[in-house]
């Protein structure tokens, strides 16, 4: 607003101009009030109206990226079908993801173990993680009983836990069955071990295979408890995670029975490719696997689940659709197929048991990696602990 003031006789219109001056700012004001309010209700409450006020002067947060918590567990030798089916896929998913990468020995130990092995099956486990490619810089990599979260939280845990959810689960049934007497209360309790696990890092989403679905559906229902009780009024401790689908078709079958998965803890090795056969153990295994007498090759006929799973095993590590392996290999013989299977599974995991063997021979690397791992899991893990134990009453150490 100008003022021209020409002469003293004119004050009075001097004032009349800054009364009119005075108005139109209050007008504007108003108007700007107006706005914010109307901004406020699209964008929710008093909330919504302070984000109005200052969004000429703030830019919105970027969006967290999804956390991803994947583990194995450091028992026997991982094979083709952990690869294929699981790790492989994890790896992927590190540039998508947040991920955390987690040798889970405390479940390993729900089972009878031999304590002689079970360390050194641990490095051995993080080491494949390394050699699948899992970069630690940016993916932590960690042993479970490292980080002592995950016991305390499942402490807590199992006193909100009803007995008769875990009494559902179907795994323990089957592992108990052929335990007998002997089994243990870990066993029982895997699953709140698990729910633990996941809760602790926030994790949104984890990829889980079909016989784990229902471990997952139970960690939601007990971060739910555990909200319903001790988090009314209160901000929530928990993220309900969601499981994560991962890609079809990475299936892998045993090599003696097309029928069945490609099992760890079949007592026949023959069963299985392990991630570390050398070339002559993989071409002695591929050249004595089950087959048909059928002429040719083809995929999903129900009475050739063999030819069906040899056939995904190359098209897995080769990188072929299956129009393109058909095109290949579907005129072939079985006698010539094996050797050409052999050798693209030899070509394919040569790169992985070199990188596997440099971090083996180097322990010092190896411990600095999963040391590292600790620390930036325990940062995460040890919040969410302190969080669930301010809201269910806990007291807090003297410093």
């Amino acid at each position: 607003l100008e003022l021209h003031v020409n002469s003293g006789s004119e004050a009075t219109d001097v004032a009349r101009a800054m009364r009119l001056g005075l108005m139109l700012v209050a007008v504007w004001a108003r108007a700007a009030r107006t706005s914010a309010f109307r901004g406020c209700a699209r964008a929710g409450g008093s909330r919504g109206l302070v984000r109005a006020r200052s969004a000429t002067t703030e830019t919105a947060p970027p969006k967290r990226a999804d956390r991803v918590l994947s583990g194995v567990q450091p028992t026997g030798s991982l094979h083709l079908g952990n690869y294929l089916g699981a790790i492989r896929q994890w790896v992927r998913m590190q540039d998508e993801h947040e991920s955390l990468f987690c040798v889970v020995d405390m479940h390993a130990i729900t089972v009878p173990h031999d304590p002689k092995v079970l360390a050194e099956n641990s490095l051995k486990a993080a080491a494949v993680y390394v050699a699948t490619g899992v970069d630690p810089s940016k993916s932590p990599i960690f042993v479970q009983s490292h980080v002592s979260a995950h016991a305390e939280l499942c402490w807590l845990l199992n006193c909100v836990t009803p007995m008769n959810w875990l009494e559902r689960m179907i795994q323990f049934k089957e592992k108990a069955r052929k335990q007998g007497e002997n089994v243990g209360v870990g066993l029982f309790d895997y699953p709140v071990l698990m729910a633990a696990d996941i809760l602790l890092y926030q994790a949104s989403l984890v990829p889980v295979g079909d016989d784990q679905r229902q471990h997952l559906e139970l960690t939601r229902d007990v971060a739910r408890r555990f909200h319903d009780l001790y988090c009314k009024r209160k901000p929530r401790v928990f993220r309900e995670p969601k499981a994560l689908i991962v890609e079809e078709g990475a299936r892998v079958m045993s090599l003696t029975d097309g029928t069945s998965k490609m099992s760890k803890s079949d007592e026949l090795d023959a069963s299985r490719i392990n991630l570390l056969d050398p070339p002559d153990i993989l071409r002695n295994k591929i050249k004595r696997c089950k087959t048909d007498a059928f002429q040719g090759l083809e995929y999903d006929n129900p009475e050739r689940p063999e030819c069906t799973n040899l056939l995904n095993i190359y098209a897995a590590v080769t990188g072929l659709d299956k129009d393109a392996v058909i095109a290949d290999v579907g005129h072939l013989s079985w006698g010539q197929f094996k050797p050409r299977l052999t050798d693209a599974v030899v070509a394919h995991l040569e790169p992985i048991q070199t990188r596997y063997h440099d971090a083996m021979n180097d322990p010092s690397a190896l411990n600095a990696i999963l040391k590292s791992g600790r620390d930036a899991a325990d940062d995460i893990a040890s919040a969410t602990l302190q969080n669930v134990k301010d809201a269910m009453g806990l007291a807090r150490p003297p410093h």
